[in-house]
């Protein structure tokens, strides 16, 4: 199963497992990352670049963050790809350790 990134990463949107990625399965959107599951390869290299631990494989993203297994596919479809890393919002530190930010995704 691939790879799932979750709501750590809205309003952070670090890229530096974009850099590490094999097979570019990565898309972006305004103030979030996403993995398209049909490009995953699963190898989970993405996982330990994330700053903010958003990245979590599919069997195992929490019971409260499973809606982002779907959001992933789907936004993958739409958002373009993104195959280098870039720099980080420049409040991005200050949203690392704040939750509840479905809300806040810019889809």
């Amino acid at each position: 199963m691939a790879h799932v990134v979750t709501e750590n990463c809205i309003k952070c949107r670090y890229t530096d497992c974009v850099e590490v990625c094999p097979v570019d399965c990565f898309h972006e959107g305004e103030n979030f990352l996403v993995i398209d599951p049909n490009e995953c390869i699963d190898c989970g290299v993405c996982r330990s670049e994330c700053p903010v631990n958003a990245i979590f494989p599919g069997d195992e993203v929490p019971p409260e963050l499973q809606a982002f297994v779907a959001l992933n596919a789907k936004l993958a479809k739409t958002w373009p790809s993104i195959t280098r890393s870039k720099a980080p919002p420049t409040d991005a530190e200050r949203w690392a350790d704040v939750g509840g930010k479905l809300a806040l995704l810019e889809a």
